[in-house]
């Protein structure tokens, strides 16, 4: 299942070429049926991670640095079914998720701000729709439910 887009006008089917220039990552929804009920998911993900790739003995630098490997750019968003064990499990045991990019992001502290924003306007943590368990770290859902 590809990652649609929701870009307030037209849900739509996203691809690398939409991804803007500058952008960092986005806050997304994941939505499944288990067991009958629908469960959502809300949070954030980056479009690139730096990876370390080794070098071979061909392009090792023969200067005397040390360096033995390279950063190469590489999409990590595509094959991302969230955090969250249940949607992971959902994901291996065949059940459709339907993952939907609500915002993309420019930076780290936009991408955390608006990821919270989400998770407190939709209530992941009083919604027992919602798998959130906690939001930052700080506000848990276990903790709601004792007072």
């Amino acid at each position: 299942m590809n990652w649609m887009y929701d870009d307030g006008k037209v849900l739509k089917s996203f691809t690398d070429e939409m991804i803007p220039k500058d952008a960092i990552g986005f806050v997304y929804e994941m939505t499944c049926v288990i067991d009958g009920s629908v469960k959502k998911y809300i949070g954030k993900k980056n479009f690139y991670a730096n990876v370390k790739t080794k070098l071979g003995k061909k392009t090792m630098p023969k200067d005397g640095r040390k360096k033995k490997y390279k950063r190469v750019k590489r999409f990590t968003y595509k094959n991302y079914y969230s955090s969250n064990e249940v949607l992971k499990n959902a994901h291996k045991d065949g059940i459709r998720i339907t993952r939907t990019i609500l915002k993309i992001c420019y930076s780290k502290s936009e991408l955390t701000y608006e990821e919270v924003k989400t998770q407190f306007i939709h209530e992941v943590l009083e919604d027992n729709r919602y798998l959130n368990s906690n939001i930052l770290g700080k506000f848990y859902k276990k903790q709601l439910n004792e007072q």
